[in-house]
């Protein structure tokens, strides 16, 4: 208890419990500001992803046999004197359940 009443050890306790909870910049905000960093970071590496994907496609796009491949597996487009059969697997068709 006696080190209590000395002046210095007031002092620092007051302002070790100022800056580490109080301050501007104390510790809790710095805790929140990193984790706010840690997302960000996060993000852009999902936006830098999706950038090569996007890319990686403009690149395949850009040939002929690039839209051709394109035009006949999403839009189905066919050449003249040409027939087209989709084939669907049993698992990939969602089927009705009976009731019974």
């Amino acid at each position: 208890m006696n080190y209590l009443k000395n002046i210095f050890v007031i002092v620092f306790i007051v302002f070790a419990i100022w800056m580490l909870f109080i301050d501007s910049n104390s510790l809790l905000i710095h805790r929140e500001l990193n984790q706010d960093i840690d997302d960000l970071e996060n993000e852009k590496q999902y936006y830098n992803d999706e950038i090569e994907k996007d890319n990686k496609a403009i690149k395949e796009l850009s040939t002929d046999d690039g839209i051709e491949k394109l035009a006949r597996e999403k839009y189905y487009m066919k050449k003249e004197n040409e027939d087209i059969y989709i084939i669907e697997y049993e698992d990939s068709l969602k089927l009705e359940k009976k009731d019974e």
